[in-house]
């Protein structure tokens, strides 16, 4: 299914767009994408959300940053209050106004490598997220001068969120390079990237990124937040998501297109990180893409 297009609407008075979405009976399936970064707290509902070929569910207080022209959609699946609507506070800007606020204002300098990051989409932590919350709210009632201030705050307190979680995508062969500064990773991400679908040791990894194999875990988790395998496998298994979404390949030629020999590995890791088997997912998330 192709993601449709969707213009953002603005307004002569602001430079950026503020959604306050409110839905009583549920958040509905809407695949598309956009040029602009889009930032979501969804609050009193219950889902799945999908971004690019991640697949993941989300609960009240959902705060995720998606880059520009990322495919995604949220699906709610019930309320957390039966009495109250479903709510998405959803905040649109582009990339060359977030560039033109770091060129003006220099103490805004670490937004910038908070939107490399989310070229994909961050999800932001539970911690973060309340913080932010109240702020975001507010921003509802606000003038659009209080507004804009309320949104700088937003910026400056998430490019201090240290447990932020990147979302992968496997078909996005230039992760690695937006993800961080450090050209050795980026060599060893650009490589993933391009053959997490082949045998990868790790040696070879270390020795690409010219350091020993301790030296490379440390790098790697320091950077990532993650081992290399957990890498490989995540981007292995959203891969896999795609393929199960979007036809009807059989699981087991699935299992070994992403790069994997055994058929009870692939499904041992797949329900791991999902929460399901490849069937029961592609049973609970593939009516969206037919």
């Amino acid at each position: 299914m192709k993601p449709s297009f969707e213009k953002i609407p603005t307004e002569a008075t602001a430079s950026w767009t503020l959604l306050n979405r409110r839905l009583p009976g549920a958040i509905p399936f809407e695949w598309h994408h956009h040029p602009e970064y889009e930032l979501t707290l969804t609050l009193n509902s219950r889902g799945h959300r999908y971004i690019g070929n991640d697949v993941a569910a989300y609960d009240d207080g959902d705060l995720i940053l998606v880059g520009p022209n990322v495919p995604h959609s949220w699906s709610s699946a019930e309320r957390v209050d039966a009495g109250q609507p479903h709510v998405a506070l959803v905040i649109w800007f582009s990339a060359a106004w977030a560039e033109s606020l770091v060129t003006l204002f220099p103490e805004m300098g670490s937004l910038r490598q908070l939107l490399v990051a989310a070229r994909q989409a961050l999800s932001f932590s539970a911690a973060a997220s309340r913080e932010i919350r109240p702020l975001i709210e507010a921003m509802v009632e606000q003038e659009p001068a209080e507004r804009l201030i309320a949104l700088l705050t937003v910026l400056s307190k998430l490019t201090r969120d240290v447990d932020a979680r990147r979302i992968l995508s496997a078909s996005d062969s230039q992760a690695g390079s937006q993800i961080v500064e450090d050209p050795r990773i980026h060599r060893v991400l650009d490589y993933l990237h391009g053959h997490y679908a082949q045998a990868i040791s790790i040696p070879a990894l270390a020795e690409m990124a010219c350091v020993s194999v301790s030296a490379f875990h440390r790098m790697f988790r320091r950077h990532t937040r993650c081992t290399a395998l957990d890498y490989i496998v995540r981007l292995r298994v959203g891969h896999a998501c795609a393929l199960l979404m979007q036809g009807n390949t059989t699981v087991s030629l699935i299992a070994d297109e992403v790069g994997y020999s055994s058929l009870a590995l692939f499904n041992r890791q797949f329900k791991a990180l999902k929460g399901l088997t490849p069937s029961e997912f592609r049973r609970q998330h593939g009516h969206h893409f037919q």
